[in-house]
């Protein structure tokens, strides 16, 4: 079964995991472009994609609002009040979504939804608490390929029509 919600972190999945700052107090992220295509196949689907992360910056804020991505959620401490939220909003289970996340602070989330994944540059504790681990290390699309993966699961989907509907 196709997941009807897509949830996901930040750092360390979509980015590297680096944290970079400039000597005028600046903060950097690198997204890779690879992880906006996951949006736009599950948009395609009609499945809403949310991020949930420990940080708080306007970078994500910025990145998601181009990306139109359907829930925001950052400085968090508990991932799964904040899944179980969204859930009940779309009056959905757990069992119904897919989440990837890449440190400790995923690993209760992770456990709790119907599909997880991780980036291959987790640590080993986060590895093994997920059902996939991506090819793709965090910040080179590791993102994309869940989806990718998902789609791939099922088999009424073709990759290419999704990603070519509503053209």
């Amino acid at each position: 079964m196709f997941p009807k919600l897509v949830l996901t972190d930040i750092d360390g999945v979509w980015t590297d995991g680096g944290m970079y700052y400039d000597q005028y107090e600046n903060e950097w992220k690198k997204f890779h472009t690879y992880d906006s295509a996951g949006v736009l196949l599950c948009h395609r689907l009609g499945i809403p994609v949310g991020i949930i992360t420990g940080e708080k910056t306007h970078i994500v804020e910025r990145r998601a609002r181009k990306l139109g991505i359907d829930y925001l959620y950052q400085g968090v401490d508990n991932k799964l009040i904040v899944a179980q939220k969204i859930c009940e909003q779309l009056n959905l289970g757990l069992e119904e979504v897919a989440y990837i996340g890449d440190d400790i602070n995923d690993i209760e989330l992770l456990r709790s939804v119907g599909k997880s994944f991780c980036p291959s540059s987790a640590p080993e504790y986060v590895k093994k608490n997920v059902d996939v681990v991506t090819v793709k290390k965090g910040g080179e699309g590791a993102f994309r390929e869940m989806v990718e993966l998902l789609i791939s699961f099922s088999k009424e989907l073709d990759i290419l029509k999704v990603y070519n509907a509503n053209l």
